[in-house]
C-alpha cells in the first residue's frame, strides 16, 4: 500500500507551484525550506506573481527606477517593494507593499496635494530635505487659513481592504500656532457625507494626549481617517486637513504627504 502511494514531494514542480500559490507569502517561504524540490517550486515566479498586485507591471513601469526593477525575479521584486518605497508619477508618489499582507501603500507627496497658497512663497516655502522620500517638502512659513487635501482613486488600491490615511509631517523651530486650536483631519469617499472627521491638535500641551507617532528620519505621523472600499473599482478617496474657522496664525509645519495603507 506505501508503495502505491504518492507524496506530495513527487508531485510535478508546476502542481507544486500552483498549490503553493494559493498560500500566502509568508507560507511559501517556510515551504522553500522543506527540500530543494520545494525551494524551486516556492521560489517560482508563477508563486510570487500571485502575491503581487495584478497591475504591478503598470506601477513599476511608471517608477524611476523601472529598468532595475524588471531584472528582479518575483520574489526579489516582492520583497524589495515590501522594504523599500519606490517614486512613481514623476517622482509625486511613492508606493510600495504592506510587508504583512503584500496590501498596496501609497503615499502622496506634498507636490501632489492641494495646498491652498502653496505657491505664494510668503506663505509656503518648498524645500529639499535628506531626510524625505521625494525631492521636496512644503514648509509653512505663515498662514492663518490652513487647507490642504488629495484624492486619489479607489481602483489604485488593494480591493476589500481596510485602509486608513496618515498625515506625515514635522515641525521645525519656530513652530506656532498648532498647539493653541486643533486642526480638522477627514477621508472619506468623495461625493458622501463626512461623519468621521476628526479634530486633534498636531502639537498637544504636556498634559494632553499625543496622538501622533513617530516614524523613521524624524517625521511623525497621525491617522487621518480609515475607509472600506466596497464599491470594486468606482469612486475617488478624498483626505485632508483644514484650520480655517479663526485668525489664529501658524507656523513651522513641514509636509511630506499623505499616506494610504491597509490598517492593521
Amino acid at each position: 500500500m506505501e508503495e502505491d502511494s504518492i507524496t506530495i514531494t513527487k508531485l510535478p514542480e508546476d502542481c507544486l507551484s500552483q498549490i503553493i500559490s494559493f498560500t500566502s507569502p509568508r507560507d511559501a517561504c517556510r515551504s522553500s525550506l522543506v527540500s530543494p524540490v520545494f525551494r524551486s517550486a516556492a521560489d517560482s515566479d508563477d508563486v510570487w506573481d500571485k502575491f503581487l498586485p495584478s497591475d504591478h507591471h503598470e506601477i513599476t513601469g511608471t517608477a524611476i527606477n523601472s529598468p532595475v526593477l524588471a531584472s528582479l525575479t518575483k520574489k526579489q521584486l516582492y520583497f524589495h517593494l515590501c522594504r523599500n518605497p519606490i517614486p512613481i508619477a514623476n517622482g509625486t508618489m511613492s508606493f510600495m507593499l504592506d510587508h504583512e499582507n503584500g496590501g498596496k501603500c501609497y503615499m502622496i507627496g506634498a507636490r501632489a496635494l492641494s495646498i491652498v497658497w502653496g505657491h505664494d512663497s510668503r506663505y509656503w516655502r518648498w524645500r529639499s530635505l535628506p531626510e524625505s522620500r521625494f525631492s521636496e517638502a512644503a514648509l509653512l512659513n505663515c498662514v492663518w487659513w490652513l487647507d490642504v487635501k488629495g484624492k486619489i482613486e479607489a481602483r489604485k488600491l488593494s480591493p476589500q481592504t481596510l485602509y486608513a490615511a496618515y498625515l506625515v509631517f514635522k515641525f521645525v523651530d519656530g513652530k506656532v500656532g498648532f498647539n493653541r486650536r486643533p486642526v480638522q483631519l477627514h477621508a472619506h469617499f468623495e461625493g458622501s457625507e463626512d461623519k468621521n472627521a476628526r479634530t486633534v491638535y498636531l502639537d498637544p500641551s504636556a498634559d494632553s494626549p499625543r496622538l501622533s507617532e513617530e516614524r523613521e528620519g524624524g517625521w511623525m505621523e497621525i491617522e487621518m481617517g480609515e475607509f472600506f472600499d466596497d464599491r470594486g473599482d468606482d469612486g475617488t478617496l478624498v483626505f485632508g486637513l483644514s484650520e480655517v474657522d479663526n485668525f489664529n496664525w501658524k507656523r513651522g509645519l513641514v509636509i511630506e504627504g499623505i499616506e494610504l495603507r491597509p490598517k492593521k
